[in-house]
This record gives structure tokens, C-alpha cells and sequence, in this order.
């Protein structure tokens, strides 16, 4: 199989593609990304040299681009996303041109290549908010994204099953808890809190840190794409989650703990506006399925985590300082 995996220089792209490569020894991929300031190719630099591998430097707008990659492909995996709610808020022109306008093309393509398989990764953000007392998430919630970044991913979810129903799009969606690992950008709340740790900074943490969030392991995250582009039903969604619920405060005070650092080092700043309380997902349908739950528990994962950010001080100083940006100058020279 060769797949078209878009944005795949960003966090779960990447690790979605070291995965796959390994997994897979006669699969082929193109990392199809434009390198904005989420997209890091020192992410990927230990594949640059396989045979299997190619990157393209380019835009999912760019149709004709697109429309020549999708020949070349049996399957397109869509990661390419603006993901950050506090750039959305600021300013979310970009959220919509990305992750509505690119999706689209992306579509289009995959429809005028004669019905391309095309898988699209979302967000349970779509699905809004819960109270500390309602039921997670499932394939069935209505809609209702509090953000401009989970609106406009809720308008490419909706783009997506449009063209299974009206053009017969072989499709699969899913709809994944938040995710944590190795290569995560160090804006998000895990990589954040553990870098700034290290460099003797201060944690902010928003308003009272009691938001929820349910917590995802990026390998099985990986895991559950696997499954669902092998063995799913087309025109189906699938909810993934970690089995992790846990407050922001929690998450604080345990990579705290795990640096023996104390809680003077939080800094607490004005909550963000529209900020969800709580996000829980219901795996049942992709566990009954096709036969996924998540293998990595939290605490095994925070460990791993930490203990990766740990090791490869110079991969996320690179980002902060800015220079991660020059990579592609100096391995391709343009």
C-alpha cells in the first residue's frame, strides 16, 4: 500500500508515519506538509535517507498540486490540521482556509482519482462540552464545537461524510481524546508544563486547572488509524480514547512530582475564553469492532514521555529558539 499522508510533519503525523514504515515493510509513504510553524522535519530526519519515504514541501489548498499526488496513491490520511485553540481565538482565518478549504481539496481530489480511500482524523472537540456528571462522548453526540478551531473541524467532518453520501467517497472519520507523546509541540499543556520544568520556568496553568480532558497515548492513537484504514467500515466514524481522564491540575502535579518540583512553580493566568470544562470519549464501538483499546496506561505514558523530552533536549530547545524552522533550508537548500 502507498499512502498520502497529509500534514505529516506535525505531532501525530509523524508518529503516525515512524509507525507505519516500521509496522509495514513494503508500505511507501508522501508526507505531504507546507512546514508551518507546527511542522518539523527533525521529526522525521531518521527516515530521510528511506527508500519508502518522501517528503513534499506543499500546501493541501493547492489543488493541482494535490490532484498529481493522489495518482500516485491508494489511500490518503489526513492529519494536516491548524490545531491550537488559542491560535483560533486570536485569529482564525487560517483555521478555516486549513482545515475547511484544504479538506475539501483534499476531497475533490480523491473524488476526480476515481473514489481515492480517504481516512480524516478529527477532534472530540466537535462535540462540545460536558458537566462532570454526563456521558463521554460517543459516535452519536450531536455536534457542538465551542471554538473557531472545533468549528472549522466540525465543518470538515461534515464536508467528509457529504462525499460519502453524495458521490459514494470511500471514507472513515475519527474523532480522537487529546494525545501526548514523543515529538509533541511544546505550545500544548504536557510538552509545555515539561520543558518549561526543565529550563527552571513557571508552569501557567488556566483559571482553577480543573478542566477534564481525556488523555491519549500518540502510539495508540497510531494504533487505532491502523485499525480503522485496514479493517473499517466505510462511511463510518470512529470515537478513540485514552481510558485517562484526568484535571490539567492532575497532569501538573504529576510531571511536578515526577521532576521533584514543587507547586510554586505553577503561575495561574486568565482562563481562556470559552474554555471546555470537560471532554470524556466512548471507545466501545472501534473496541467491539475492530478489536482496539488502548494499551499505554497514563502513568506508564507520562513516564515515557517525560523521560523522551528528557533525551532529546535539543529537538524541542530547537523549536523554542526558533532554529527547528532553518531545517528544511539546510537539508533540501531551498
Amino acid at each position: 500500500m502507498k499512502l498520502l499522508v497529509t500534514g505529516g510533519a506535525g505531532f501525530i503525523g509523524s508518529n503516525f508515519i515512524h509507525y507505519i514504515l516500521k509496522k509495514y515493510p513494503d508500505y511507501q509513504i508522501v508526507n505531504l506538509d507546507l512546514l508551518t510553524y507546527a511542522g518539523n522535519l527533525e521529526s522525521l530526519k531518521t527516515l530521510e535517507e528511506n527508500s519508502r519515504y518522501r517528503f513534499v514541501k506543499g500546501d493541501i489548498c493547492d489543488a493541482e498540486l494535490v490532484n498529481e499526488l493522489v495518482k500516485e496513491v491508494d489511500i490518503i490520511v489526513h492529519f494536516a490540521a491548524e490545531s491550537h485553540v488559542d491560535r483560533s481565538i486570536l485569529d482564525s482565518d487560517e483555521f478555516v482556509r486549513t482545515n475547511v478549504i484544504g479538506t475539501h481539496t483534499l476531497l475533490e481530489a480523491a473524488k476526480k482519482a476515481g473514489n481515492l480511500r480517504f481516512h480524516h482524523v478529527s477532534t472530540d472537540e466537535v462535540f462540545g462540552s460536558l458537566g462532570p456528571q454526563d456521558a463521554p462522548f460517543n459516535e452519536t453526540t450531536p455536534y457542538d464545537p465551542r471554538s473557531p478551531y472545533s468549528a472549522s473541524k466540525a465543518s470538515s467532518d461534515h464536508f467528509v461524510r457529504a462525499y460519502f453520501h453524495t458521490y459514494g467517497l470511500p471514507i472513515t472519520i475519527s474523532n480522537c481524546s487529546n494525545n501526548y507523546g514523543p515529538y509533541h509541540f511544546p505550545e500544548k499543556l504536557i510538552p509545555l508544563v515539561i520543558t518549561n520544568l526543565i529550563e527552571g520556568k513557571k508552569i501557567p496553568v488556566y483559571g482553577d486547572g480543573l478542566q477534564v480532558r481525556d488523555w491519549l497515548h500518540v502510539d495508540d492513537h497510531c494504533r487505532a488509524i491502523d485499525a480503522i484504514i485496514h479493517k473499517g467500515k466505510i462511511g463510518e466514524t470512529y470515537c478513540i480514547g485514552g481510558n485517562g481522564e484526568k484535571t490539567n491540575m492532575e497532569i501538573v502535579k504529576t510531571i511536578l512530582t515526577l521532576l521533584g518540583k514543587g507547586e510554586e512553580m505553577i503561575e495561574y493566568v486568565e482562563d481562556r475564553k470559552g474554555h471546555d470544562k470537560r471532554y470524556a470519549i466512548d471507545f466501545s464501538k472501534i473496541k467491539n469492532e475492530l478489536s482496539f483499546e488502548p494499551q499505554v496506561t497514563f502513568e506508564e505514558g507520562i513516564a515515557q514521555t517525560l523521560a523522551w523530552f528528557q533525551n532529546n533536549e535539543s529537538w524541542w530547545k530547537n523549536i523554542k529558539s526558533g532554529d527547528y524552522q532553518n531545517y528544511y533550508k539546510k537539508q533540501y537548500g531551498e
